[in-house]
């Protein structure tokens, strides 16, 4: 059975003082202990003082990028050494305003992928199609190249579902307050999941997948009770600590497992 998990992304947002901020509060409107595995991708400057801050709560520290090199002259970049140092267990990649803004392809991505998986990094690698591509029919193509791009050649045959998280984002529903209907979510991820068993990554029933696109506490449930939908990859909601814990409630009180 694949735990329930929700991924949060603060972006750009948070200073060391708001995200300790945010932590305690969470903290207090949560349970000790949850059904549901809970990851929170805050911004470099945050990362060293959440460690501390999520040592002994349950909580899971996640970066949200990083550069594939353990070390070397990249101004300005983070390896994964650095995020493993200090205790991160998760790192974004591949999202879809890295690959909109900053023109990250698969190649770069499949690196990113390799690194993390070399030193113990669990990566949550974003997939999903923009607007056009939708409207064009072309979301299973996309979907297929992101992945093949991302995966090909990396050793993943034994135990994917431990090595790596899979989250779906149509770019179409980021931030846009249009999230996809539950039913069409549930068929990407299930395609998603076919293809991985197809290109021979199996066994695939313990890769958990994700959902991500204006998520809130109202709808969360139409995604998570899904058959082949085991969380969400959440952004605006997760930013204030209320209702992210409205979130993890609604997520949990339609079971977490």
């Amino acid at each position: 059975m694949r735990k329930k998990m929700l991924v949060a992304n603060w972006k750009m947002y948070k200073t060391r003082k708001e995200a300790a901020e945010f932590v305690r509060h969470f903290l207090q409107e949560t349970e000790a202990q949850q059904p549901v595995e809970i990851v929170i991708c805050a911004p470099f400057t945050a990362l060293a003082d959440l460690a501390v801050l999520l040592k002994d709560s349950g909580l899971r520290l996640g970066a949200q990028n990083m550069y594939w090199p353990d070390e070397g002259a990249f101004t300005g970049e983070i390896s994964p050494l650095m995020l493993k140092e200090i205790g991160v267990g998760y790192v974004l990649i591949g999202h879809s305003e890295r690959r909109r803004y900053f023109g990250e392809e698969e190649t770069l991505i499949r690196k990113k992928v390799a690194a993390a998986l070399a030193h113990g990094l669990k990566p949550v690698l974003c997939v999903g199609e923009d607007e056009k591509e939708r409207h064009a029919g072309r979301t299973g193509e996309v979907i297929q190249e992101q992945l093949w791009g991302a995966l090909d050649g990396l050793d993943l045959k034994d135990g994917l579902g431990e090595k790596i998280v899979l989250a779906y984002e149509p770019v179409w529903a980021i931030g846009t307050g249009t999230p996809a209907r539950g039913r069409d979510a549930d068929a990407v991820a299930g395609l998603i999941r076919s293809l991985l068993l197809k290109k021979g990554y199996g066994p695939v029933e313990g890769v958990r997948i994700l959902y991500g696109g204006s998520v809130q506490a109202g709808n969360i449930a139409e995604f998570t009770t899904q058959k082949e939908i085991d969380g969400a990859l959440v952004g605006g909601s997760s930013l204030a600590a209320a209702d992210f814990a409205a979130l993890v409630k609604a997520m949990s009180d339609r079971g977490g497992t």
